[in-house]
């Protein structure tokens, strides 16, 4: 079940994620963000680095940063996300509590973990005495006794670059092998290294006293630079099997400048896609993938508006265009799926929603039954009131009405109520009409839907877009009808031979619906 829909949800509420919340909602866009409330730097009290925020806590920019995504509508709820699937239109997003969101697209800032060695004493100090980022943390460090403790030949460079912030800079080694070039580099400006492997961080709270050694020794250090392993949240993607790029620092996923992954509809911002980036490039990485993503949403938008519901359009105004654009719209053959389902009725009065240029509403007039024609065209109700005429048919036989389905209501009920315009391209409630049509059967009657389910080739009506129906099973639930009170009796999609005006044979399927109402 789904539980809402939006044009994004967001996954994941840091900076990252509340920057390009913050894009969309100011584009006006339906945008959820859920979060599970751990990012990164949750460990610190303060970041760095960050203009305008300098010394902030972490934790208050994102307080800040939910009341300004809130105040454009933004949603934001807690939570973490079990799976994200691709739909025809979109995504569907399934939070680890079942519920469960549907989405044009997502943008995912989950960030990562730090997974530090097993060394006691090291993970209980990571973001205050034990540290990651020379940038982040170097200053309030400088002058001080620092250490760095190695977890690949990378992290060499942070000794490099702490060596400007204190002169007394020791390297635990840790079994990570070193250059004899590397190692004259780092003596060279007073560096010192240390190989034998640490053993434990030693002090009273988060106070670093010494790092000790397997060989017995013990070496006073005020703060521990390391960097864990990079570990990002994002296992609900694997499904979607999405490119990804492959770093000295793991594999992660493969974005495109603007944020955009491999699926047009996923994209990533943040550490989730990039390990080093600190506070404010997150933000400038969700800010640019929020904006880009805002962008091709517009494009769906147009695209949609180009090939889908002509919004803006009256449907009188449409359907008026195209019976009066030419000399006649439909072949003046009663549709075969209609004919087939409405001979196994017994004849009695009926009523046609949508009847067009009056082909059905005619043939069922021939079969027997009185037939009351409506459609929203003047001139389709011209030509049907025509050819009934040309085929001899008494006005009490078959007559034809001019109107709107929206206003049009008679206080008659009918054996036959038939609808056969769910396939119109132009935008209106098509629930609502049908409904409507429904509360115009006689107890023990029938509705009758048929729309088509896909167009033949030649056939330059409808766009493709439109070609493509509800299973009539769902087309049935959608209509929500009370279960005790009409049965179905059939729903099927049915196939028939269709011809062209060039002669050009295809296949044409229906989608017909027969529902018997309880005497």
């Amino acid at each position: 079940m789904t539980d809402s829909e939006w044009d994004v949800v967001v996954i994941g509420g840091g900076p990252a994620g509340l920057a390009a919340a913050l894009m969309l909602g100011r584009s006006r866009r339906r945008v959820l963000v859920i979060d599970a409330g751990s990012p990164r730097n949750r460990f610190a009290t303060h970041m760095h680095g960050v203009l305008g925020n300098e010394g902030v806590d972490p934790a208050d920019l994102l307080v800040r940063g939910r009341a300004e995504v809130a105040e454009y509508g933004v949603q934001v709820i807690e939570g973490s996300v079990a799976r994200v699937d691709l739909t025809e239109h979109g995504v569907r997003v399934e939070a680890s509590d079942g519920t469960t969101h549907e989405a044009r697209a997502v943008l995912v800032a989950t960030g990562l973990t730090d997974e530090l060695p097993p060394i006691p004493g090291l993970a209980q100090r990571w973001g205050t005495t034990v540290l990651h980022c020379p940038y982040c943390h170097g200053w309030e460090v400088r002058d001080l006794r620092l250490g760095v403790l190695l977890t690949s030949p990378l992290a060499i460079h942070q000794a490099e670059l702490l060596r400007q912030l204190s002169d007394q800079v020791t390297v635990f080694t840790a079994g990570i092998e070193v250059p004899d070039a590397t190692r004259h580099r780092l003596r060279a400006r007073g560096v010192r290294l240390v190989d034998a492997a640490v053993t434990e961080i030693a002090g009273e709270g988060e106070v670093i006293e010494a790092v000790r050694t397997a060989d017995g020794g013990s070496h006073p250090i005020d703060a521990l630079f390391t960097a864990g392993r990079p570990r990002t949240h994002e296992d609900f993607l694997a499904y979607l099997e999405l490119a990804r790029t492959e770093t000295p620092f793991g594999s992660f996923l493969a974005v495109d400048p603007a944020g955009k992954t491999s699926n047009e509809r996923i994209w990533a911002a943040g550490n989730v896609a990039s390990p080093m980036a600190n506070v404010p490039m997150s933000i400038g990485a969700g800010t640019m993938a929020g904006a880009a993503l805002n962008g091709a949403l517009a494009g769906w938008d147009f695209d949609a508006a180009v090939h889908s519901d002509w919004p803006g359009v009256a449907p009188v105004d449409f359907w008026e265009e195209r019976y009066a654009g030419s000399d006649a719209v439909w072949s003046g053959r009663v549709n075969q799926s209609f004919a087939s389902v409405a001979a196994t009725l017994p004849a009695g009065t009926a009523l046609e929603f949508g009847c067009g240029e009056g082909a059905d509403a005619i043939w069922l007039a021939q079969q027997g039954w009185r037939v009351t024609g409506v459609d929203i065209s003047p001139t389709a109700i011209g030509r049907a009131t025509e050819a009934a005429a040309k085929a001899g048919l008494a006005p009490d036989g078959v007559r034809f009405v001019a109107a709107d389905l929206a206003d049009w209501a008679t206080d008659d009920a009918y054996d036959l109520v038939t609808a056969s315009f769910l396939h119109s391209p132009v935008a209106f409630d098509r629930t609502s009409a049908l409904r409507k049509a429904a509360g115009y059967v006689r107890p023990g009657g029938h509705l009758l839907v048929v729309s088509h389910a896909a167009a033949p080739p030649w056939s330059e009506r409808l766009p493709d877009h439109h070609h493509h129906l509800l299973a009539p099973a769902e087309e049935v639930e959608a209509l929500a009808l009370d279960p005790a009170e009409w049965t179905t009796e059939l729903a099927e999609v049915r196939s028939r031979p269709a011809t062209g005006p060039d002669g050009t044979a295809a296949t044409l399927d229906d989608s017909v619906i027969l529902l018997r109402l309880a005497e």
